[in-house]
């Protein structure tokens, strides 16, 4: 049986997280040294959940976040992409930011871009939003590609505030897209 998803788009389906993907969500991505390779440590299974719980309160209150995304053929988990809400100290805040997360078993195929591009498409015809925004640290040249090729303008550089223990991973750059 297929999962309901809120959205689609040639090869993923992306939907509301459910209690049954923290553990999936921890062994595939948080946990793997080289996806985490730009935050400050990998996550445990209880920052696993509190990230759930952030994404559950998100999309109660606003009917996104970082939605769970799965391969359209397989229902395979892949990880996330979806928007949230910042308030961090920032040129750029407070906004919605457009993120993914991915396993490493789906780095390679484009799913980032494809997944970003349509979370555009649909925050555009579903929200109310005038702009959304990405940051990465500027060492994370695979997420900013990814930011340009779904039509992002580079906004600057800033150091996050959120970052001070992770001087390598400080100096930010963000992105932004009008959509209105």
């Amino acid at each position: 049986m297929q999962p309901d998803y809120l959205f689609t788009s040639e090869r993923l389906g992306f939907r509301p997280w459910q209690a049954a993907d923290v553990q999936t969500m921890y062994e595939q991505v948080n946990s793997d040294p080289e996806v985490m390779r730009y935050f400050p440590a990998v996550q445990t299974r209880v920052q696993t959940q509190n990230l759930y719980e952030r994404m559950e309160a998100q999309y109660l209150k606003t009917g996104y976040c970082y939605f769970v995304t799965e391969i359209l053929d397989s229902g395979e988990f892949i990880g996330m992409i979806g928007m949230m809400d910042i308030d961090f100290a920032a040129p750029f805040t407070p906004s919605t930011d457009i993120g993914w997360r991915l396993a490493k078993k789906a780095w390679g195929m484009g799913y980032a871009t494809e997944g970003a591009s349509r979370v555009l498409q649909w925050a555009e015809e579903n929200t109310k939003l005038d702009k959304i925004v990405a940051d990465c640290p500027v060492v994370n040249k695979p997420s900013e590609r990814v930011m340009q090729k779904i039509g992002m303008r580079k906004g600057g550089e800033f150091t996050n505030p959120l970052l001070p223990a992770s001087p390598h991973l400080q100096q930010c750059v963000w992105y932004e897209k009008k959509l209105r």
